[in-house]
């Protein structure tokens, strides 16, 4: 099982009624266990805890009665079997309260039985994923991903055509708008937290039937200026989304039409914390929906910050730090060094989704900072713009999947760069 699948089982898990007795087994079937393996853990359980399942080198498992959570855990982390068996995490839930133990690192997750899906990552080892620290730090990306494949999937199964080659850049570009939205509505980039998903709740019918007419009449606002809305017709419930420069939502609001399976799917996305997914990937993100190669490998593979940073480091930014700590406070050579970032050009040839572009933007612009802080010059205009990090493909959203819509691309990837530094700048 690769994470995207160990996260959806989890979750199905949790969504489910809770069951004391099912727990532990259902928990580790979500790790990949095998219903043989399970069936021998039963007969062969070494658990010395009431209500506890031991899994040899892997997990000590206990489902206790209401309230005693922490005791419980307490009694895991002392029990004989759980060093006798070199149990690798311990775990107890009475199914309100969920608290859980990396033993060799002291790491504690403590959250809702509800809420413990989005800790998916501190137990991939359980599944033998030994690169867990990159994935743990991606969780939220990776649910996201996984929320927006299902709803990609089910809106293809009621619009066809949307999937055909003259349709596909039509889909995308919806997907990358969808994406905006839900990133939108959680980072103050609109008026009010979860605007775009309650609108869509409160005037769409249940039975979906008119979901993709309310979400058209939203793209329309977000494309119409403010000196234009007079005349433009707009629904009252619109006008509270904001004008969207850039051409994002230019061109025709078409949508496709939505069953109540995608309504449903749609709705869960948008109640995801999208705070706490890094605009960083949404590159990569569209680019594993919409690719069929991409999403068949889905969680297999995310660009990693840490392996961007390990090329930018020494190619450039090594360097430029290194001349930061020798200029000290000295006013005269931090301009000259600000004078310098702003003829940098980072030149990305192939760059895919763009992200690689997007790291080497915000390290730049945090040594501009730094300087103009040292400068007493926090509000001075930055010098850093979207001309000096550009490539081949560089879009809205860096987005791989709509490049032949794009025009001019530079200028796109600097309308990404904007809303990005908004973010940034919150």
């Amino acid at each position: 099982m690769n994470a995207v699948e160990i996260e959806q089982a989890i979750t199905n898990l949790a969504e489910q009624p809770f069951d004391a007795a099912t727990f532990p087994y259902l928990f580790l079937e979500a790790f990949g266990n095998k219903p043989a393996t399970l069936k021998r853990l039963q007969a062969t359980n070494k658990s010395d805890v009431e209500g506890a399942v031991l899994q040899y080198s892997n997990i000590h498992i206990a489902v206790c009665p209401a309230g005693a959570v922490l005791d419980t855990l307490k009694k895991l982390r002392k029990s004989p079997a759980t060093t006798r068996q070199k149990a690798k995490f311990i775990l107890a839930t009475d199914g309100v309260d969920f608290q859980a133990e990396d033993l060799a690192s002291g790491e504690p997750v403590v959250c809702c039985y509800k809420d413990f899906p989005d800790h998916f990552g501190f137990f991939l080892p359980l599944a033998g994923i030994s690169t867990v620290q990159q994935v743990r730090e991606n969780a939220f990306d990776i649910r996201a991903t996984s929320r927006l494949n299902k709803l990609y999937i089910e809106l293809l199964k009621d619009n066809p055509e949307w999937g055909s080659a003259g349709r596909r850049h039509d889909m995308n570009h919806f997907m990358a708008r969808l994406i905006f939205c839900f990133f939108a509505e959680d980072t103050d980039i609109f008026t009010a937290k979860s605007l775009f998903t309650d609108k869509i709740g409160q005037m769409s019918a249940k039975d979906s039937s008119n979901t993709h007419e309310v979400i058209g009449e939203i793209f329309r606002a977000m494309n119409t200026k403010n000196g234009d809305r007079a005349g433009a017709n707009l629904s009252r419930w619109a006008n509270a989304f904001p004008y969207v420069n850039g051409g994002l939502f230019s061109g025709s609001n078409e949508v496709p039409r939505f069953s109540k399976i995608a309504r449903s799917y749609l709705m869960h996305v948008g109640n995801l914390d999208w705070k706490k997914i890094n605009p960083d990937i949404f590159g990569s993100m569209i680019q594993a929906v919409a690719d069929d190669e991409e999403r068949g490998a889905l969680g297999m593979h995310y660009t990693s910050v840490p392996n961007i940073l390990k090329v930018l480091n020494p190619l450039l930014l090594d360097d430029v730090r290194g001349q930061l700590k020798e200029a000290g406070d000295n006013a005269r050579i931090l301009l000259n060094l600000r004078k310098r970032l702003s003829k940098i050009r980072v030149f990305d040839p192939a760059c895919g989704s763009g992200n690689f572009l997007v790291i080497a933007y915000k390290e730049l612009r945090a040594i501009e900072a730094e300087i103009n802080r040292r400068r007493g010059e926090a509000a001075e205009q930055s010098v850093i713009v979207g001309g000096n990090v550009w490539g081949s493909y560089s879009w809205i959203l860096c987005l791989r999947v709509i490049r032949n819509q794009i025009t001019s691309p530079r200028n796109s990837f600097r309308v990404f760069l904007a809303i990005k530094y908004k973010f940034l700048s919150s």
